[in-house]
């Protein structure tokens, strides 16, 4: 097995407008779905497909704004990671994976578990630590976990999720199944021992699991280049003579292109995969992070690849969208997130008597229900 070039891989950008701008915006996007997307623009997807992804992107992007205000306004409480500047990354993989695909990632879900199929209403829930959401209230912001839609956990602990998710890669190669596995990760993940690890044993095995490094150049506060050795991530894969591919991580299409094609190697011939999807995070760590570490350049230059606007301008430059039906989406997204933070807030809190009731998936001798304030030993 080969390790592919380190050029990010991306689909081209040129579009021309059509003159008339007076034109109807049903009949202006109408002449660019016939006209402009059989091309190579957009790889031959249509006006409805490219739209989906815009609304999906926008939709992850006001969800995680509201969140940041939720978390100012106390009503989320712990640790709180945003998407903010990932969503093309996030919504392409989405886009790639089957329902029955199964997906592992990192503190930094939200935006994962609302691509994954997850209601609004569930994740946002979660967040604010009510019985409706997705782990009942009991995991917040960072252990988002759905069975039914297969986002099996965010893992607090860096890296985690990573040998748990080669886990479930040999269940599905045991039992001859044809699912495949997505492990999300950031950067800084790559240097850890559970990584190689699991990388190792993914080769060894021939595991269907496709490991997603989202590199959005800082680890926390440390950049790339002063914490890894290696800093094209994607080289990594060569070590197990495995395929290593790097993307663009701000463009949906070739994101979705590209992990799609991994993901169905990956269930065709059972053969992992490493996946480094280049990004810019537009704030901090997390959403207590004031991120004074960044310069004015680091920070002009994220803002010049917000996905979001690169795509919305693309979109509008093709005729694909109009500034009428862009509105239009904004709208319906901002409702959409309303009614998910008017669901969280209107569902109760956890009944504290549940706390222990999923440690385990059965009893355990010994297992200790002792809350903080509880004496250590019983008269």
């Amino acid at each position: 097995m080969t390790t592919t070039t380190a050029a990010p891989r991306k689909t081209a950008r040129k579009a021309t407008r059509p003159a008339d701008q007076a034109a109807d915006a049903a009949t202006f996007e109408k002449g660019a779905a016939e006209n402009l997307l059989g091309g190579a623009d957009f790889g031959g997807a249509d006006a409805n497909t490219l739209r989906e992804l815009y609304t999906d992107m926008l939709f992850i992007r006001r969800f995680e704004e509201r969140t940041a205000q939720a978390y100012q306004q106390a009503k989320i409480g712990g640790y709180c990671h945003l998407n903010l500047g990932e969503e093309a990354t996030v919504v392409g993989v989405g886009k790639a994976m089957r329902p029955t695909d199964y997906l592992f990632t990192n503190y930094r879900e939200h935006g994962y578990a609302l691509a994954k199929g997850i209601e609004p209403g569930r994740v946002m829930a979660e967040l604010y630590g009510r019985s409706t959401g997705t782990s009942k209230g009991w995991g917040g912001s960072m252990h988002m976990y759905d069975t039914a839609t297969r986002l099996l956990g965010g893992y607090a602990i860096v890296g985690g999720q990573v040998p748990l998710a080669i886990g479930a890669a040999l269940a599905i190669d045991y039992r001859g199944g044809d699912d495949v596995v997505v492990c999300q990760m950031g950067e800084g993940t790559t240097n850890i021992g559970a990584f190689h690890e699991s990388l190792n044993i993914a080769a060894l095995w021939n595991l269907p699991i496709v490991f997603l490094v989202i590199n959005n150049q800082t680890g926390m506060g440390t950049t790339v280049e002063k914490s890894s050795a290696e800093p094209d991530l994607w080289r990594r894969a060569s070590s197990y003579r495995m395929r290593g591919e790097r993307v663009d991580g701000t463009d949906v299409l070739a994101v979705r292109e590209v992990a799609g094609d991994l993901i169905e190697t990956a269930r065709r011939e059972g053969k992992p995969a490493l996946l480094e999807a280049v990004s810019y995070r537009l704030k901090g760590h997390s959403v207590v992070d004031p991120a004074k570490y960044r310069t004015e350049d680091a920070v002009s230059t994220a803002a010049e690849h917000d996905p979001i606007v690169l795509w919305h301008n693309r979109l509008l430059d093709a005729g694909v969208l109009s500034e009428d039906s862009a509105a239009a989406i904004e709208a319906d997204v901002r409702e959409r997130v309303r009614a998910a933070v008017d669901f969280a807030d209107r569902s109760p809190h956890p009944d504290p008597a549940t706390l222990f009731d999923y440690n385990y998936a059965t009893p355990v001798a010994g297992d200790s229900h002792r809350l903080p304030g509880d004496p250590l030993f019983t008269a």
